[in-house]
């Protein structure tokens, strides 16, 4: 079991540990342990139950009426309002919001019924948009932070693969597109999502996919290059790599494969550091994806 302190909280729930402090004092809001040394923690169901009022607060209901509900007629409410009078804007923040403290719990039913109805409302294309990728930028944001275990990010990290994964299987497989795509991602990069979600739109909009995956070695995408002869190849760099060494690897792609045009997204903050070259197209939104399939 997870145990959170209240700045923690803090983190998660977006409200300030002096607002917590006074909703438990004032409303009996949550109730803390305590340690030896009189110092307050959390557990995974106080962290949940948390979770839930903000995301019904956001939704205009008075904290002084949600402290009192039970954990269950929060839940209860909660499902209430998600298939009724939710605004876009509150129905995502309740599925973000949820999302992470099903991921906090390990609690992969809870994880795969809330990711199962933003499906259901959304599609895969504007769940990715409005929640998926808000989502992974919090999880950055509370890793960096030392605030969320390694573990339940890759908890969270992997559900979404298996659900991008099915997403991708559910579709047809072009046979005879002569608009070919070979994806991956550079040796030393793990960051998956993005790539997984670009392999979506592209085999979506009727193109043919080759998908190689995260850290792949130069020399492998030498050969597979070499037997597949992709028209176009798409990476990501995400993680913030010397500025130098990033440029040599797109050096190296722009000698090596001169008949495949190269698509490049991910870290802007790196990749605007870069001299792309006419060789080069640098893909900085969803949109300009969809914009360049078509």
């Amino acid at each position: 079991m997870n145990l959170f302190s209240i700045s923690q909280l803090e983190q998660f729930s977006g409200i300030k540990a002096h607002t917590i402090r006074i909703w438990e004092k004032r409303y009996d809001a949550l109730k803390p342990n305590r340690s030896e040394g009189n110092t307050r923690y959390y557990d995974n169901t106080q962290l949940k139950r948390l979770l839930n009022i903000v995301s019904l607060m956001d939704a205009g209901h008075k904290v002084s009426k949600l402290c009192s509900f039970s954990d269950e007629k929060l839940f209860e409410v909660l499902n209430e309002k998600l298939n009724s009078s939710f605004s876009d804007n509150e129905t995502t923040e309740y599925y973000i919001s949820q999302l992470i403290a099903a991921g906090m719990t390990y609690d992969e039913t809870h994880f795969d019924a809330t990711f199962s109805n933003c499906l259901n409302r959304y599609g895969m294309k504007e769940t990715y948009i409005r929640v998926i990728y808000p989502l992974l930028y919090r999880i950055g944001l509370l890793w960096a932070n030392d605030t969320m275990a390694a573990a339940n990010d890759h908890f969270i990290s992997n559900i979404i693969k298996q659900k991008l994964f099915s997403s991708i299987n559910a579709l047809p497989i072009a046979s005879n597109s002569s608009d070919t795509w070979l994806l991956f991602l550079p040796e030393n990069e793990f960051h998956e999502l993005s790539l997984l979600f670009s392999n979506y739109l592209i085999k979506k909009a009727g193109k043919k996919v080759f998908y190689l995956g995260a850290n792949v070695p130069f020399d492998m995408l030498t050969v597979a290059v070499n037997q597949i002869a992709p028209s176009n190849l798409l990476l990501f760099l995400v993680h913030h790599d010397l500025v130098d060494d990033s440029q040599n690897y797109l050096n190296s792609l722009t000698e090596n494969f001169k008949n495949s045009k190269i698509h490049l997204s991910g870290n802007e903050k790196l990749i605007s550091q870069l001299k792309t070259g006419e060789k080069i197209e640098w893909i900085r939104s969803v949109d300009e994806l969809e914009v360049l399939l078509k």
